[in-house]
């Protein structure tokens, strides 16, 4: 009778690694190999062109150039205020969205959470070059509104305090209806009838979403969170597309910094050392957020 038992637990587990081992493969292959691959790079000199066997050990040498170097502070620095303001934006905004759209008696909305998740399923570098012309100061069509309006012209991308913005705009049009339709999916499990206890009661619509919706909504909202900040943290499509980091470094980001320093100067090393130094502030901040969502 044991040994019948302990074959059937053997067999069980065999089946799971069974159907875990594909899974568990594509993860190594594509995502564990490459991590710790940039890691080694990290700690030698060299650039991409020449095998890895050539290339110098220099240790942490790396690490302490690129806090050296002011370009990189001001490339964490702009990335931060990047996904700082869209974290503000697009939060409040799903949350408003998703309750409006998920309550609210409103013809075709269905088609409105069709409208607001297509332009996440665009290519970045699409929209970007559509924004690009819609951000074009002489003849753009955003200008163009502001002259009906009698309300000067904007310089957008080509402004040092309007150019991060622009970028932040850009990410806000194309990702909300996604953070959206995360937040409709979380208000989905959540029972009417705790709603309908609350209004018996007397409480109010901004009392009931209050008590009710945001406590129970909180483990959606930790899954937002996370999400944007890793989003926002790794920006640099629009970056490469529309303004390559002018003007005057205004947009200039870690992912970008870490691509011209590679590939246009040839350090590999060093921009190696720049993906480490992102890969530990995106997991140190994920960590915190997800332990402050359980704590709340």
């Amino acid at each position: 009778m044991i040994q019948r038992q302990r074959s059937l637990i053997r067999s069980r587990s065999l089946t799971t690694l069974g159907f875990l081992s594909p899974g568990l493969g594509l993860l190594i292959v594509f995502v564990a190999v490459p991590i710790l691959l940039t890691a080694w790079i990290s700690l030698h000199q060299g650039s991409m062109a020449i095998p890895y066997s050539r290339m110098r050990w220099v240790g942490f040498s790396n690490y302490a150039t690129i806090f050296e170097q002011p370009i990189f502070r001001t490339a964490l620095l702009n990335v931060f205020l990047y996904s700082l303001a869209n974290l503000v934006i697009i939060l409040p905004l799903s949350i408003l969205l998703g309750l409006f759209l998920y309550q609210a008696q409103v013809y075709g909305r269905n088609v409105l959470r069709t409208v607001l998740f297509l332009p996440y399923m665009i290519p970045t570098v699409a929209v970007a070059i559509v924004w690009g012309y819609l951000y074009e100061p002489q003849y753009g069509p955003l200008n163009e509104i502001l002259s009906w309006l009698h309300l000067p012209a904007q310089g957008w991308l080509g402004s040092v305090h309007e150019a991060m913005l622009s970028l932040v705009i850009l990410n806000v049009w194309q990702t909300l209806g996604y953070y959206v339709v995360m937040v409709v999916a979380g208000l989905t499990e959540i029972p009417q009838e705790y709603y309908e206890a609350a209004a018996l009661d007397g409480a109010g619509w901004w009392r009931r979403h209050w008590s009710i919706t945001l406590p129970l909504l909180r483990r959606t909202l930790a899954f937002v969170f996370v999400i944007l900040t890793i989003n926002t943290l790794q920006v640099f499509d629009p970056v490469y597309v529309l303004t390559q980091g002018s003007p005057v470094n205004s947009t200039d980001v870690a992912a970008y910094e870490m691509y011209i320093t590679a590939f246009n100067y040839g350090q590999a090393g060093l921009a190696s050392a720049m993906a480490m130094v992102m890969l530990a502030i995106v997991l140190v901040l994920s960590l915190l957020q997800l332990r402050l969502f359980r704590s709340l």
